[in-house]
């Protein structure tokens, strides 16, 4: 597998994961990989009746730093944007939301090593 295509994987891997823990925390899944033109949204879950849409980051190793790493201001506001933009073509007007993070940290031979959840992020 190329380095794209293992990033691709390793990100999935990630997101499968975060999805388990977020079920396994009572959240339902609403939505994944949801797209628009501004960017994307990982996964839409919500949990006593507040979406909350996470980033995922996923990481093998330090090289690139910790997934917490990678959320950069501007990221924060991508997010927000998307959110707002799926709330609107979802109709959802006045619906108590939220952006959340999930840091998923793998070892070299794809164990999981720790898996934090952010309900919400500033």
């Amino acid at each position: 597998m190329n380095r794209g295509g293992a990033r691709i994987g390793l990100g999935r891997r990630g997101e499968e994961l975060a999805v388990q823990e977020l079920v396994g925390r009572g959240y339902t899944i609403v939505d994944r990989n949801w797209r628009c033109r501004i960017g994307e949204v990982d996964i839409v879950a919500c949990l006593s009746e507040v979406l909350t849409f996470f980033e995922v980051r996923t990481r093998r190793g330090d090289r690139f730093g910790l997934p917490e790493e990678s959320l950069t201001p501007t990221k924060r506001q991508r997010m927000i944007d998307v959110a707002l933009t799926y709330l609107a073509e979802c109709d959802l007007g006045d619906v108590d939301w939220r952006v959340g993070f999930i840091a998923v940290e793998m070892d070299w031979a794809g164990r999981l090593l720790r898996l934090d959840v952010y309900a919400a992020i500033e």
